[in-house]
C-alpha cells in the first residue's frame, strides 16, 4: 500500500495492532479487516494477556451447513474446536412439518429451544413413551440409547443440541432409516411378521432430516402404552424458572437437582446487562462449553503459570474454558449479553473469587496480595454470579 493509501486507510478507522502506549505496529499486509473489527481484544490484546493459551472460540458461522428438505444443521465438535473434548454442539432448524427422523445416540442429548416450537417424542427401555411440545426457552434431555424424534410445528423451529462427548457428530448417528436400509428385507419380514414386499419403498440410505406435514394436536397423536408414561419428564421450561437476580444481570441454573433426568449435562442461562460482568470465577467439576445467544462480550481466561488470553464473542459463537481455569466475561455491547454455560456433569458448580477471599482470614488475604482495608471491606460473603458497579466507569 502506498503512503497515500495508508493515510486513506487510517482515515477510515481500519484497526491496527497498536496499543495506546505505542507497542505494536501497522499491519500493511493482506488481512481480513472485518475479522479484526469483530475481535478487537484478540487483535490488540490487553496488556495483562500473556503466554500461550489455545484457541477457545469457534463460530457456528464457520461450520459446515448440512441442507435437507425439511431443515438444516451445523455442528461444532473437536474437529472444529480441538480443545472442546467434553461436549459437542449442533445448531439445527426444522421447517413447519420438518422432521429430524427417528434415531438414537450413544451419547446423551441436551437441547435448548431458540425459536419457534417443536414436537418431541421418545420411548424408554421399559416401553414407556413420551410426547410433548417445546417452545422458546424450553429444554429437553434424552439419555444415551433412548430413541427419539423432533418435528417442527406451524412456525418451524431452531434449537441448540449439546452432546456429552466432544467427538460426537450428528451426521454419524443411529437412525431408523439407515438401519432399515442395511437390513435384508427377509429379515425385516421375519421381524415384523409381514411380507417382504411391504418394505419395497423403504429409504436406501439415512434420511436424517425430511419434509412432512405439520402434525395434529398432541391429543390427536397420543399413543397409549400398556406400560405407562416415563417417570421423569424429558422436558424442562427454563425460562419459566425464577432467575437469581444480582446487580448486573441474572442467572438460571438447571441440573439434576431441578431437572432430574439430566444426569450428564448441567447448565446456566446467564444474562449480563450493559456495563455488567460475569464475575471472576472458575468451575471445580469440569470444562465449560458456552453458546452465545445475543449481544457482544469478551472473556479473559487465566491458565496459570503466567498465561492469560482474551477472546471476543458474538451471537452464534461457541466459547470454551478448560477445567478449573479462572475467567470472567464482560458485556461489551449496548444490549444485554445472553449466553449458556454448560458442563458434562450432573450438577452446576462454580467458585467465586470474591466469596473465597471474603471467607478467608483477612490478614492472610492482605499479606498475600499486599492490599489494604479498602479491598477487604469490599468483599462479599454472598456470591453474585453477575456484578455491576454503576459508580465505576463502564
Amino acid at each position: 500500500m502506498t503512503s497515500a493509501g495508508q493515510d486513506s486507510a487510517n482515515k477510515t478507522n481500519i484497526p491496527q495492532p497498536i496499543r495506546s502506549d505505542g507497542t505494536g505496529g501497522l499491519d500493511k499486509g493482506p488481512r481480513d479487516v472485518m475479522r479484526d473489527l469483530e475481535n478487537p481484544d484478540m487483535f490488540v490484546p490487553p496488556v495483562t494477556d500473556a503466554g500461550l493459551v489455545p484457541n477457545l472460540k469457534f463460530s457456528f458461522s464457520d461450520a459446515h451447513m448440512q441442507l435437507n428438505h425439511g431443515g438444516w444443521s451445523r455442528e461444532v465438535t473437536v474437529r472444529e474446536l480441538p480443545i472442546a473434548t467434553t461436549l459437542a454442539g449442533v445448531n439445527m432448524s426444522l421447517t413447519p412439518g420438518g422432521v429430524r427422523e427417528l434415531h438414537w445416540h450413544q451419547q446423551a442429548e441436551w437441547s435448548y429451544m431458540l425459536l419457534g416450537r417443536a414436537r418431541i417424542t421418545a420411548v424408554d427401555q421399559n416401553g414407556r413413551n413420551f410426547i410433548a411440545d417445546v417452545g422458546p426457552g424450553d429444554l429437553w434431555y434424552f439419555p444415551p440409547g433412548i430413541p427419539h424424534s423432533i418435528q417442527g410445528l406451524e412456525e418451524g423451529c431452531e434449537f441448540l443440541l449439546v452432546f456429552d462427548d466432544g467427538s460426537f457428530s450428528d451426521l454419524n448417528t443411529l437412525s431408523i432409516s439407515d438401519w432399515f436400509a442395511h437390513t435384508p428385507k427377509e429379515v425385516l419380514s421375519a421381524n415384523f411378521g409381514i411380507p417382504a414386499e411391504a418394505f419395497d419403498s423403504i429409504p436406501t440410505e439415512q434420511v436424517y432430516i425430511y419434509q412432512d406435514q405439520v402434525p395434529g394436536s398432541l391429543q390427536s397423536q397420543k399413543v397409549q402404552s400398556p406400560y405407562g408414561e416415563i417417570p421423569q419428564s424429558f422436558k424442562h421450561s427454563l425460562l419459566a424458572q425464577p432467575p437469581l437476580k444480582t446487580p448486573g444481570g441474572s442467572v438460571r441454573i438447571v441440573d439434576s437437582s431441578n431437572f432430574p433426568v439430566s444426569k450428564t449435562v448441567a447448565a446456566a442461562l446467564v444474562e449480563i446487562e450493559p456495563g455488567g460482568m460475569r464475575e471472576l470465577h472458575w468451575h471445580p467439576n469440569n470444562d465449560e462449553w458456552q453458546y452465545y445467544l445475543t449481544g457482544k462480550g469478551r472473556m479473559t481466561v487465566f491458565a496459570g503459570n503466567g498465561a492469560a488470553r482474551t477472546f471476543n464473542y458474538r451471537a452464534g459463537d461457541v466459547g470454551y474454558v478448560p477445567f478449573a481455569f479462572g475467567h470472567y466475561i464482560q458485556n461489551t455491547g449496548e444490549e444485554s449479553l445472553w449466553f449458556l454455560e454448560m458442563f458434562k456433569s450432573d450438577r452446576f458448580a462454580d467458585v467465586s473469587l470474591n466469596q473465597w477471599m471474603a471467607l478467608t482470614p483477612h490478614e492472610l488475604v492482605q499479606s498475600n496480595l499486599n492490599v489494604g482495608p479498602e479491598v477487604i471491606n469490599a468483599l462479599r460473603k454472598v456470591k453474585w454470579p453477575v456484578v455491576k458497579y454503576p459508580k465505576l466507569k463502564e
